[in-house]
């Protein structure tokens, strides 16, 4: 097998209009889009909320462990069905995430409602609630993926990217501070559960299971981290990825204090620079299906070398509009970059493959969230939000060779 990423004898990716003719997959894709709204809304909740009910905690370490919750057990359990042998039908996996997660946030909407909450609870509904976050996300991922051919992979790809960014910062987090102003962070949990809900349906009534692929070989099914191990440029990827992600966590602990403190804004303003972000990550999701011909390991190198900018600007916006044309250009540049990946790692995978890899792929790099945010809470502590901002993006930059040299160095070579 090539680790070349561009071949051009391979059929011509398809169009996001032509992976959409099917209509099972547009229902799917639909439901995506509505369960990225609500967790949008939380975005801008959940920051709100636990400065309300930090209590003698600093606000910064509050912020960074409200954050890092929903990580914690679903990457343990994304973690061992990666590492692991067992096989679980993605369908199962996703219809567990859409019951589980609705129960707990309605849950935690009354008691938000009722004012009821506390730092505690909020923590532990959390922790419980996504506990299949992670197996659901990459459940989701190769459900579309599972109902094209290999030409239609960067285009469901790029079509997730486009709900994610659309949805998740663009419309929720607009959404969220609205609901935030009217009714308070509780109505971003609810509408949060009612999303999960209208997504069980979607897989319930238009998503059939799909066969289990068996192992090419009567050998046991390799695990994820052997999958890994067996291909050196997939695993450069995945220690680029790690880092890049770990290294931008602290742009999520700042910026609630940057908009609560220098910019002089509230909930609604923390919903505005999120929504800009999505608005530009928006376009860059569309414009991902016109770069599908620039090489993969060149366009990486290039967003990483942007988006380490991103938050450097940021740390120098002395007011909201500006801050929000920052932080729409980082969405710009950020957009591609997960499409880019999941594609080049699910063409390089045989069909029982796929579950481990993706699964295995998906925690390991969103490891990085909870250990960067707990990082990231003591750390902007001390050196203040825009301190924060301007170490996360020094240390982005700082990936720039090794992304380089792991990535390009290698271009034309065999495995």
């Amino acid at each position: 097998m090539t680790e070349n990423l561009v071949d051009t004898e391979e059929p011509l990716n398809q169009s996001y209009r032509e992976v959409l003719s099917d209509r099972r997959l547009a229902a799917l894709l639909f439901g995506d889009l509505l369960t990225h709204v609500g967790m949008g809304t939380v975005i801008v909740a959940m920051p709100i909320q636990t400065l309300h009910i930090h209590g003698a905690l600093a606000p910064a370490v509050a912020i960074s462990v409200v954050e890092t919750a929903p990580f914690v057990l679903s990457t343990a359990l994304a973690l061992a069905l990666g590492l692991g042998r067992m096989r679980l039908p993605p369908r199962a996996l996703l219809l567990a995430d859409c019951a589980l997660r609705p129960i707990i946030f309605m849950t935690l909407a009354v008691l938000s409602l009722t004012e009821k909450l506390t730092l505690p609870v909020l923590i532990g509904g959390l922790l419980v609630g996504s506990v299949f976050r992670l197996a659901g996300s990459s459940s989701r991922r190769l459900l579309a993926t599972g109902m094209v051919a290999k030409e239609g992979l960067f285009a469901v790809n790029g079509l997730l990217g486009v709900n994610s960014n659309f949805a998740l910062y663009v419309v929720g987090p607009v959404l969220g501070g609205v609901l935030v102003a009217a009714w308070g962070p509780g109505a971003a949990l609810l509408f949060d559960a009612l999303g999960s809900v209208v997504l069980f349906t979607v897989v319930a009534l238009w998503v059939p299971a799909q066969e289990t692929e068996e192992p090419e070989s009567d050998a046991n099914p390799a695990a994820g981290w052997q999958i890994l191990r067996s291909r050196p440029l997939m695993a450069r990827l995945f220690a680029v990825v790690f880092f890049f992600n770990f290294f931008y966590m602290p742009v999520e602990v700042a910026l609630p204090l940057l908009v609560r403190g220098p910019l002089a804004s509230g909930s609604t303003g923390l919903g505005l620079i999120w929504g800009a972000f999505g608005a530009g990550a928006f376009v860059g999701a569309f414009v991902t299906n016109y770069v599908r011909r620039v090489p993969e390991r060149v366009l990486l190198v290039v967003i990483i070398a942007l988006w380490g900018l991103c938050p450097l600007a940021l740390s120098a916006a002395e007011n909201l509009p500006v801050a929000m044309a920052v932080f729409a250009l980082g969405g710009l540049v950020w957009a591609p970059f997960i499409p880019v990946v999941f594609s080049f790692i699910q063409s390089e995978l045989r069909p029982d493959e796929q579950q481990p890899m993706v699964t295995l792929w998906v925690a390991g790099s969103t490891l990085a969230a909870p250990l960067g945010l707990a990082a990231g809470g003591p750390l902007v502590d001390a050196v203040g939000s825009r301190g924060g901002l301007t170490l996360s993006g020094v240390l982005t930059l700082a990936l720039i060779p090794l992304a380089g040299l792991g990535l390009l160095a290698v271009r034309g070579k065999g495995p």
